[in-house]
């Protein structure tokens, strides 16, 4: 990724001394977007991982404590059986002997009140050690539930992200082998479109094909409100030759985003604030540009879906 935005650091550089301050200006903030989104989106990630594994170590710890008092407990438990079978038997020996012997009888009395004094100490601990386990067993409860709450969270935002994925696939089987993917993947769903099917060669109008394409995906993110929507235009490494109204690759690839970003707009389900539109010119491509084919792979659009992490957040807050 660093390698990614030093590359569109240098581009930026060289751009920067050919175009006017204005569009220099305005492709800067669009590349601090972006890498503010992507930092965002990495940060909300790792702290998901980090908080999940913390977790999980804290539970093992806290197993770990949890046997080690049973095992003392079981232990001191034996201990008291055994010293009270002896001052049974000492008892009973007392009695016997209190018919005979005066001397044994103080002997004897004297062992017991030693044995009743050393096995009044091992019920105290006994207790203390019973009192440690059970507040061990409550933590260890409550951490596991944690646990237990995040991997159900993490699970249910998989779940709806892949009945999200096929609700998409099945809006847009009209579209296979047209140059439609539908890929879910690190917990988002990738819906990639290539520009034959929605734009012509250096225009960013959506043609009447590609427009149906996108209103039956609208339709779809329309019934999920909760989604960030993030539209990225691509284009191949092939410089742009049209018209003075773009400057270059990366700017065309931005006014495509923003096309698509304009027709989900028109469906009133689709909350504007959950929409993003970014153009990554030629510096994200997903195959080589030294082919045709190639280059036809990488002039595309890419819809990411991004469920909201409103939830995991609050987990992760609670102490």
């Amino acid at each position: 990724m660093s390698k990614k935005i030093l590359l569109i650091v240098l581009t930026i550089s060289v751009f920067a001394s050919c175009v006017s301050p204005k569009v220099y200006k305005e492709l800067e903030a669009k590349y601090n977007n972006l890498k503010n989104e992507n930092r965002k989106l990495s940060d909300e990630n790792e702290a998901l991982l980090d908080a999940k594994n913390a977790a999980k170590n804290e539970l093992k710890q806290i197993q770990a404590a949890y046997d080690e008092a049973a095992t003392e407990r079981d232990k001191l438990q034996a201990d008291y059986n055994a010293m009270k079978a002896n001052y049974d038997a000492l008892k009973n020996s007392y009695d016997a002997l209190e018919k005979n012997s005066s001397a044994a009888i103080a002997k004897n009395s004297q062992k017991n009140r030693e044995l009743l004094a050393e096995l009044e100490a091992k019920e105290q601990a006994l207790a203390a050690e019973n009192a440690r386990l059970a507040q061990l067993k409550k933590e260890l409860e409550k951490r596991s539930n944690r646990v237990a709450e995040l991997e159900k969270v993490i699970a249910d935002k998989d779940a709806a992200m892949s009945a999200l994925k096929d609700a998409i696939s099945r809006a847009l089987t009209d579209f296979e082998g047209k140059g439609l993917t539908v890929e879910q993947r690190d917990g988002k769903v990738y819906v990639s479109m290539e520009n034959k099917l929605l734009f012509s060669s250096g225009s960013w109008a959506v043609g009447t094909e590609g427009r149906r394409a996108v209103e039956q995906l609208g339709t779809v993110l329309g019934d999920n409100p909760d989604i960030a929507v993030l539209i990225e235009g691509h284009t191949d490494n092939v410089p742009y030759k049209g018209s003075g109204q773009l400057s270059g690759n990366w700017d065309l690839s931005t006014k495509r985003a923003t096309a698509i970003v304009n027709i989900l707009r028109e469906n009133n389900n689709i909350h504007p604030e959950n929409l993003t539109a970014a153009g990554r010119g030629e510096f994200a491509p997903v195959a080589t540009n030294d082919s045709a084919e190639g280059k036809a792979k990488n002039r595309r659009i890419e819809v990411i879906l991004t469920p909201k992490l409103d939830e995991l957040s609050r987990l992760l807050n609670d102490n």
